[in-house]
């Protein structure tokens, strides 16, 4: 595809409500976020996209080291014999493993898996750093990517062969400290959802047919799509014991008795910025809460050539103002395009707020101020630029919260049989909460008619059903089954 501005003055085409998976795919490529890679399954992220990525994982990243984890880097490659050791917890990643059998000419004595996940090489250097009760609790995290053959058409940030994520892997003397790191990293990646990009989000557990191979309790972060499907935003797992006693992580416990430790893992990738990308922007464009945009505020000076002087030096003092006051600011001042192709392409790329300066603004002391998405406008004064524009910001951020909360309040219901379900998600989408006996056949029939699973039940184990009788087999229900179709 061509990135001459002609493409980028057609805008984009497909409808977001009528043709979403085209509209993401041409929005994703118009926006300057992905391209293709020549083989298939893979994207090239470009510096726009990686910008973003890199604004989430900053805010994970602080509050991950605020709360005692530490940074390290795992080799990519794993050798067949350590993901071996993983099958005596996990049947493994076998279909979606891509191996290396050759360095150069030569055939490796021993397949190297690359890695489709890190437990089978982080946990046995976890066992040998781990001897006494002293050294727990131990917290490691990895920023990297990981392979799994397992895409086939690829949809950029959501499904891809290769994708970027963090890892954290931990170890704990009992059940009570890994639980509450469990809990603690579901929080955290809920505070990223909530108040960094702006998006509402349900909190429970898998299922135990649909918990991490091996895990005791996964926890998980559903975001709902406008299109009624969910996305599995980011996945806490308390794993028990069972690891620990596959790799030998044991600690001496004051008196020199040994244990094995209690340990975790928890993951966030850029599915997390599809979510976004799909949930806030709109058919004019990429849209982005304030926190994640490579751009905070677009300065678009207006000119005729008498004005062109004191316009651009009006419009640069705004600028290096709100540059001291913190802000990501852009001054247009291209000459070969005029103010309404800046307005369209600045919005393509989902700058979240525009500042307008003409020559009624110099003369007047003020500036325009222009959200995005709604185009709400409002002038105000020249002074205390850095805090007015804060405050519009902040304003955008409440916007699009609002809009996604809205969303997702409509989009809970409620069912009490087969029937419903289906009726209910194959009209609507959303979630549809239904009493479950607890049996992983009862979402065969669901499974089967309509693609749409069991998504989540409640945190809280003791949490009454919301029926009393399991939706699909009529026996008596054990928890609420959340159930949904899902990306």
């Amino acid at each position: 595809m061509s990135h001459q501005d002609g493409d980028q003055e057609l805008g984009i085409t497909e409808s977001k409500a009528h043709n979403t998976g085209e509209w993401y795919a041409e929005l994703v490529q118009k926006a300057g976020l992905a391209d293709y890679a020549p083989m298939g399954g893979f994207i090239v992220t470009r510096p726009r996209g990686y910008a973003i990525w890199e604004r989430i994982q900053d805010h994970l990243d602080g509050w991950f080291k605020d709360t005692g984890v530490r940074n390290a880097y795992f080799p990519l490659f794993i050798p067949e014999s350590y993901l071996e050791r993983e099958k005596d917890v996990v049947e493994g990643f076998d279909p979606e493993v891509a191996w290396v059998t050759h360095g150069g000419y030569e055939e490796l004595e021993e397949r190297l898996a690359v890695r489709p996940t890190s437990e089978s090489i982080i946990a046995p250097y976890m066992a040998q750093w781990t001897r006494s009760h002293r050294d727990l609790p131990l917290r490691l995290n990895q920023w990297c990517s990981v392979v799994r053959w397992e895409a086939t058409e690829t949809k950029p940030f959501f499904r891809t062969k290769e994708f970027l994520w963090q890892e954290g892997h931990t170890a704990h003397a009992d059940r009570e400290g890994a639980w509450e790191e469990t809990m603690m990293r579901l929080d955290q990646y809920e505070r990223v959802y909530e108040e960094v990009m702006a998006m509402p989000a349900l909190t429970g557990r898998k299922p135990p047919h649909d918990k991490f191979p091996g895990a005791h309790t996964t926890t998980t972060i559903e975001a709902l799509m406008p299109d009624g499907k969910t996305v599995q935003g980011a996945t806490s797992h308390y794993l028990g014991t069972s690891f620990a006693e596959a790799f030998d992580i044991t600690y001496a416990d004051a008196d020199e008795t040994e244990h094995p430790a209690h340990t975790t893992s928890w993951g966030i990738s850029w599915r997390a910025m599809g979510a976004l990308i799909m949930t806030h922007s709109d058919d004019q464009g990429l849209v982005l809460p304030p926190a994640l945009a490579p751009e905070q505020v677009v300065i678009v000076p207006i000119w005729q050539e008498e004005t062109k002087a004191d316009v651009l030096e009006y419009a640069e003092g705004v600028a290096e103002d709100l540059e001291a006051a913190g802000h990501r600011v852009h001054l247009d001042d291209r000459e070969n395009r005029n103010p309404g192709f800046k307005y369209n392409e600045w919005e393509l790329k989902g700058v979240p707020l525009r500042i307008e300066i003409g020559p009624n603004e110099v003369e007047d002391g003020e500036i325009t101020l222009v959200h995005r998405p709604d185009g709400e406008s409002a002038t105000a004064g020249r002074d205390a630029v850095g805090e007015t524009v804060q405050e519009h910001l902040d304003a955008v951020f409440a916007t699009l919260y609002a809009s996604a909360e809205a969303t997702l309040e409509g989009e809970i219901r409620e069912a009490e049989s087969r029937e419903e379900i289906l009726g209910t998600i194959g009209q609507h989408g959303g979630y549809v909460k239904a009493g479950w006996c607890g049996d992983a056949a009862c979402e065969e029939p669901i499974k089967d008619a309509i693609a749409a699973e069991i998504v989540m039940v409640p945190l809280d184990r003791d949490e009454a059903p919301i029926h009393e009788d399991c939706a699909i087999c009529g026996e008596p229900a054990e928890e609420t089954a959340y159930f949904a179709k899902s990306y």
